[in-house]
This record gives C-alpha cells, structure tokens and sequence, in this order.
C-alpha cells in the first residue's frame, strides 16, 4: 500500500484525496489544511488534519478540529506527497519535499523545468517510471494530449487548437473577469509548449481566451494529417480510450451547463467529469483535415493522471494503472 499525503486541500487536492482513498493499492496519509473552514471541518471527518506549521494548531483547535501534526509529519509518515497547493507555491515546497528524501507529484501550474518529467497517462506514463519529482499537466493540456495522442498513429502534422478558458472555479469569488471577454495576447499561448512536455515533436499553435464561466472549459481543435483520414477511423480510435467520451446535439447536451447536468445524473462524486466530451455532431473529415469540438471539466479532468502518475513513479505498469484507476472512479467511456 502507498501512503499517500495531500498538501494542499483546495480544488485539484480534495479531490485527489477521494480518488486515492477509492484505489485498493494505495492510502491517504492526511492532509493539509491552511484554514479551519467548512472544508476542513468537512475533511476531518474522514482523512487525518496536518497544518503548515504549529502555530496553526491551536487555531483549528479552537474552532474543534483535531490536529495530527504539521506538513512536516505528514511527510515523514507518507511515502509520496501530492501538493495541491497554490501556484507557483509548488516549487518551493518541493525543497522542502526533496530534504525529507520523499517523492511528490505537482500541478500543472508549476514550471516544468522544475521535475524530473511532466506526466500524461496516456501519452507518455513511461516517461515518469520510478521518478521521484514529477509535474502533472493542467487541465487544459491533459484533456488536449487525451484526444490528440491517440491520433497521431495517422500521422499528424499540425495542430491548431482554441481554448476558450473558464475564468474560475465554481467555488471562487475573487476572480474575473464578470462582465467581459478576455483574451490571451501571448501568441502561441503557453498550452502548445505544456503540450510538447508530454506528446514529444508535436506541432502545435494555441489561442487562449478567458470567459465569465465557472463550468467548464471548451476547446475548437483543427488537426492537419499527413494524408486523408476517414472519420469512421477517427471514431473508432478514440472508442478505444475510456477517459474521452462521443456526447450529441440530439440528446439535448448542447451546453457545459448540460453536460454537467450529466455527470450529476451519472452519480459522480462532486458531479466530476473526469473524460473529455467531445461533441459528435462537431466531427468533421476533410480530406486530411479533422475539426472538433471538446468539452473539459477543469476541476477534474486531472485526477485519473495524479492516480496514475503515483504508480508510474512507484514502477507499476500503465495498463494496469489505468485499468485499475478507470474502474476504481468508474470511467467507463459512456458513449451517447
């Protein structure tokens, strides 16, 4: 069993902590919380509390949540740590993680030069065997590299992708914008170079544009082949991956709205959706041209890869980590 810790209990680590405790290979040691809210005094029902330094203990005492030490226990009792916390706060932690002789997973709001490789289950697993520091990508770049991946065994010779970005969290009332549109003036935006850490030689261009929305994130991708492709093929390809899902027009799911509308009707925890929904009706096959459109759930798309990415750095093989993982969260490729 892998004792897993969690530092960091925001969006991407409580959600991490609930996907560890389902797999029947690995645990949670606890977690770290910053603040005695709702959201501890929630946790503490089910995971050990472990705060930032002991002058917190008292604090959450106070407000009737036991405490079990501090991040530095939590580390010394875990075999890796999966930090959750802020970005940018990752890579000093790693330090911290690295003195300890422990192994951690980071978000992809880290920079990757910071790791020893950058992790996608189905890209590139392999690539993180028995590493101690890995980073797994953000949202955006896992739900690309999930539908892209498998499609380069026709020869893909470039990508062009736009990525209408959700401008926060459903949870988040301090970020924008409310009342506006917001676009990315960096050009290629930063997703094409996350992309190349993880599906190598790649050629890609992104665009990123931020919109008053907390639901989801929805990309319009363009894929140039090498030669003409039949879409039966692209279909049948992407059948073969269970974390990416075909939804319809016709079923009424025209919207994020609708979608996760769906994963509460499927009985997710948190009404996650962990694949990528792609619209079927979007598919279109030009010669060598393929265009469609996704649909990413930002708050989750990522945990099936931290899950897998745990294994790989533990040595275990990727079939059985994503099989294992997959049927633990009950990804089962519903296809509408």
């Amino acid at each position: 069993m892998i004792g897993v810790g969690i530092n960091g209990y925001g969006t991407i680590g409580r959600r991490v902590a609930y996907a560890v405790s389902m797999q029947d290979d690995m645990y949670v040691t606890g977690i770290v919380k910053n603040s005695p809210d709702y959201v501890a005094k929630i946790a503490s029902k089910s995971f050990n509390i472990y705060v930032p330094d002991e002058n917190k203990i008292k604090e959450f005492e106070d407000n009737n949540i036991n405490v079990s030490g501090t991040v530095n226990d939590l580390i010394k009792e875990s075999d890796i740590i999966v930090d959750g916390t802020p970005e940018g706060m990752g890579e000093k932690n790693l330090k911290l993680y690295k003195s300890y002789n422990k192994k951690a997973i980071l978000e992809g709001g880290e920079k990757y030069n910071i790791v020893e490789s950058s992790f996608n289950a189905y890209s590139n697993y392999d690539d993180s065997k028995n590493k101690n520091y890995v980073r797994v990508v953000s949202c955006n770049t896992t739900a690309l590299a999930r539908s892209i991946y498998p499609l380069d065994i026709y020869g893909i010779k470039n990508v062009n992708a736009t990525i209408l970005r959700r401008a926060t969290d459903p949870n988040d009332n301090k970020k924008g914008p409310i009342n506006a549109i917001e676009p990315s003036l960096k050009y290629p935006s930063h997703h094409a170079g996350d992309l190349k850490t993880v599906i190598k030689d790649i050629n890609i261009e992104t665009t990123a544009i931020k919109v008053p929305t907390t639901l989801m994130h929805i990309h319009s991708i363009n894929i140039e082949f090498e030669e003409n492709i039949d879409k039966n093929d692209i279909l049948n390809t992407w059948e073969k991956y269970n974390r990416l899902i075909l939804i319809n027009g016709s079923d009424k799911i025209v919207s994020t709205a609708q979608i996760m509308d769906m994963a509460r009707e499927i009985s997710r925890n948190r009404s996650d959706l962990y694949e990528i929904a792609i619209w079927n009706d979007s598919i279109n096959v030009n010669k060598n041209k393929l265009h469609y459109i996704q649909a990413v759930h930002q708050e989750s798309d990522v945990i099936p890869e931290n899950v897998d990415a745990i294994r790989s750095m533990f040595g275990i093989d990727k079939d059985i980590s994503i099989k294992k993982t997959n049927e633990a969260l009950k990804i089962k490729g519903v296809v509408f």
